[in-house]
């Protein structure tokens, strides 16, 4: 189900909930299980980054290549990170997307499993070597997709890559 009100309206929904049962109203505690759900036409920032409504999502348990990183072809330099976005940009069109949070990153971004027409979007990048399993994060979540990758020479798996983790840790000002 759409959120359409947004985390706020949640908040305030649970903290008058709250208030209710504070004031002895008798309502019974229930367990906080519902999940943030955003939903909508998506702007692709990345490789693994969207966003829907002003809110940026971080696509769980993958990590593509940043938009600056370099990749290399037969020893010629090439930008598989815009690549990348430009990737995902093309295979989500105009289409719905649907996140369901999982988690919050350092930055305050939501780190949520997304899905476009019922299709992961995390399984996509990773099957066409547009982003690679994050193992660290996934457990080998998409150690299946990436083998269809490699195998394939899809994508950053053409040529040769660092590591978009790595990357990061290499490039940090």
């Amino acid at each position: 189900m759409c959120n359409v009100y947004g985390r706020k309206a949640t908040r305030l929904l649970k903290m008058v909930l709250g208030c209710l049962l504070a004031a002895g109203f008798g309502l019974r505690s229930q367990p906080a299980t519902a999940e943030a759900e955003i939903v909508g036409v998506a702007s692709v920032i990345d490789g693994d980054t969207i966003d829907i409504h002003g809110q940026r999502i971080r696509i769980w348990d993958i990590d593509a290549p940043e938009s600056a990183q370099l990749c290399y072809v037969d020893g010629k330099p090439w930008r598989c990170g815009q690549r990348a976005s430009f990737a995902l940009s093309d295979w989500i069109g105009r289409r719905t997307v649907a996140c369901k949070e999982r988690d919050r990153d350092r930055y305050g971004r939501f780190v949520a499993t997304c899905a476009v027409v019922g299709d992961d979007m995390a399984t996509w990048p990773v099957r066409h070597g547009w982003a690679l399993d994050w193992p660290r994060y996934s457990h080998g979540a998409y150690a299946g997709a990436e083998r269809e990758a490699t195998t394939a020479k899809v994508g950053v798996w053409q040529g040769d890559f660092q590591l978009p983790w790595e990357w990061r840790r290499a490039h940090r000002n």
